[in-house]
């Protein structure tokens, strides 16, 4: 099937059911999201060492306390926005306390959104959704760069706008203690 003809199937406007819908309907594991401004992104499956890094990171925070419940990978977000609520799956999410059950889940108790920076996804996850994610109120966010050094970009949200905190390697990261960059009431 063509473009044009998948285009002319579109909804005008795509709702939170519409990307579940097109994710359940998707064989190939591609993530569907959209922006606060209603842009539809159909991006690719990540690859192994997208998957190692996500890893990784999941452990370093089971170790430090948090449960499986509280760390979740590729959870279904829902971002408040102007053109309605906007979906996005970000790569790991930690949550002060487990969230509900749901395919789209809502910003409340969520502490931290992580994002694994893949090729061609560098302006949408160092841009687009630096302001979603600080409009949404989520207090942290970080990227991870397909750099050698995997650099972790750390955000903290102040006063309605992320500020960055640190710019540090994964390898120092995951010898740290997650307590000195998360608070302890989890």
């Amino acid at each position: 099937m063509s473009a044009e003809a998948i285009g002319r199937l579109m909804p005008a406007v795509i709702t939170l059911d519409d990307l579940a819908a097109m994710i359940a309907a998707d064989t190939h594991g591609h993530r569907y999201e959209t922006s606060t401004q209603g842009v539809l992104s159909v991006v690719p499956p990540p690859d192994s060492k997208h998957a190692k890094i996500a890893g990784h990171l999941m452990l370093w925070f089971g170790r430090a306390g948090w449960s499986g419940d509280q760390i979740i990978q590729v959870p279904g977000i829902r971002i408040p926005g102007p053109a309605g609520d906007a979906g996005r799956i970000p790569d790991l999410a930690l949550w002060s306390r487990p969230p509900e059950d749901a395919v789209w889940l809502d910003v409340d108790d969520l502490l931290l959104v992580i994002e694994i920076v893949s090729p061609g996804s560098e302006a949408t996850d160092q841009v687009t959704k630096v302001k979603e994610y600080a409009a949404a109120g989520i207090p942290r966010y970080w990227t991870v760069a397909r750099d050698t050094a995997n650099t972790v970009t750390m955000y903290r949200l102040v006063n309605g706008a992320y500020q960055t905190t640190a710019e540090k390697p994964l390898t120092w990261l995951l010898q740290s203690d997650p307590q000195e960059f998360l608070p302890r009431d989890h």
